[in-house]
Parts: structure tokens; C-alpha cells; sequence
């Protein structure tokens, strides 16, 4: 797989990743949800403080601290990519690394400049957010929070059953989740990975020579030339 076919890849998730986080962010006020396709496909607007689908780590501390893994991630996994394309690595493999290094990147532009380029979008309020004025933006560098907005509630209002074990009679529903594009693209890749791990890394088998029989006979009297 070329070099260009890969940034190619990976400049098309981020460009509608983004654009679909702008319009999220510029259009709705945070918690505003829309149907988009009946009731199981939604655009819901959240804020993620932490990790891919909502999972949050260490309070501020922990914020600057997973920005900046992000980070350090994505300069590594530039260099992992370009090993990967010169070593010839199966095409699906590079391009699920290309899926899981385009979702990290996407998330890391909300985490580093989201804060210093939007006001905040108060969900007592309603309010949507628009891009503020130098210094003026919700929060510093590194502090930004990530934009997520689909939502798939496949199965809503149900409960889990009076025999379930811990959530007996406890709301359910499937699938609960809201996340944005680089989530999708970082899950698909890991999830194709594992599942065609074999496919990927497969082992050419070492060609083996069978013996050739002489009747030439051996002795001490042999010279070799």
C-alpha cells in the first residue's frame, strides 16, 4: 500500500470527523438531541472530559495527562505507519492502523484547541456555543473537551429481568454510547485487527528442499575441489 493512498485514508476520517464535530458544536446546545433515522439513530450532543466513549480518567490532572498520551501516540504512530507501508505489511493491517491512528488524531485536535477556540455550551441554559475571542474560550490549552454526538439506542425503555444477577429490574437499554467518528474509526480498526490477526500476519512456510540421492560413495579419498 503507498504512502499517499494511507495520508489519503487518513485525511478523509479526520476532515468528516471534524466537520461533523463543528457542526455539532456551532448548531446545538449540549444535550440537544435530534432523530435522524427513527428512533435508533440520533445526534445527541456531549461533551467527553476523558477517554473514546465517554469514559472519563483523573479529573484535570488526568485530562492533561491522557492529552498529552494522546500525543505522544500519534508522533509514535506516525513513525509506526511509515514502517509499516515500507516493510510491505498486509494492505488490511495498514489500513487499520491508519483507522486507529486517524481516530486518535481526531480526538486530540478537540483535546487541545477545542478549549481555546469555543465558548461553553451550558446545557441549563441551552445556549450554542460559537468561537470565541482570543483567550476568551472555555478552557487552556490541552483542556478541551471531546465532541460526541451519535447515538444508536437500539433497545430503549426495558429492564433487565427479575433473575439477573446485581441489575435485577434495572433500567436496560442498548446501546447506550455516544460517540463521534474517530471512536467508530479507532474501534473498527482494533476490533478488524483482532479478528484477522491471522490473515494479517501470516507466516510464509519456509520452502523446504528435498534430499537428492547420489550413489556416489564417500571415503576419507574423496578431495574436495
Amino acid at each position: 500500500m503507498k504512502a499517499r493512498q494511507v495520508i489519503l485514508l487518513i485525511a478523509l476520517i479526520i476532515l468528516g470527523d471534524q466537520a461533523l464535530k463543528l457542526y455539532i458544536k456551532l448548531n446545538y446546545y449540549a444535550g440537544e438531541e435530534h432523530l435522524v433515522l427513527g428512533q435508533w439513530f440520533r445526534l445527541h450532543f456531549v461533551e467527553n472530559e476523558g477517554m473514546a466513549w465517554g469514559w472519563k480518567f483523573g479529573g484535570d490532572f488526568g485530562k492533561i495527562a491522557l492529552t498529552l498520551f494522546r500525543l505522544v501516540a500519534v508522533i509514535w504512530g506516525t513513525f509506526l505507519i511509515k514502517g509499516f507501508i515500507q516493510k510491505n505489511y498486509h494492505k488490511g493491517f495498514i489500513i487499520c492502523a491508519s483507522l486507529i491512528y486517524a481516530g486518535a488524531l481526531g480526538n486530540l485536535i478537540d483535546s487541545m484547541f477545542y478549549g481555546i477556540l469555543f465558548d461553553a455550551s451550558d446545557p441549563f441554559v441551552q445556549n450554542v456555543a460559537g468561537f470565541a475571542k482570543l483567550g476568551k474560550g472555555y478552557a487552556g490549552f490541552l483542556h478541551g473537551k471531546v465532541v460526541d454526538m451519535l447515538y444508536f439506542p437500539l433497545i430503549r425503555d426495558a429492564h433487565y429481568p427479575s433473575w439477573f444477577p446485581f441489575w435485577a429490574g434495572e433500567p436496560f437499554e442498548f446501546f447506550r454510547p455516544v460517540f463521534n467518528i474517530a471512536d467508530a474509526s479507532i474501534s473498527i480498526g482494533v476490533i478488524t485487527i483482532l479478528i484477522f490477526q491471522n490473515k494479517f500476519f501470516d507466516k510464509e512456510e519456509p520452502v523446504r528442499h528435498p534430499l537428492v540421492e547420489t550413489k556416489a560413495e564417500v571415503s576419507d579419498n574423496n578431495q574436495i575441489n
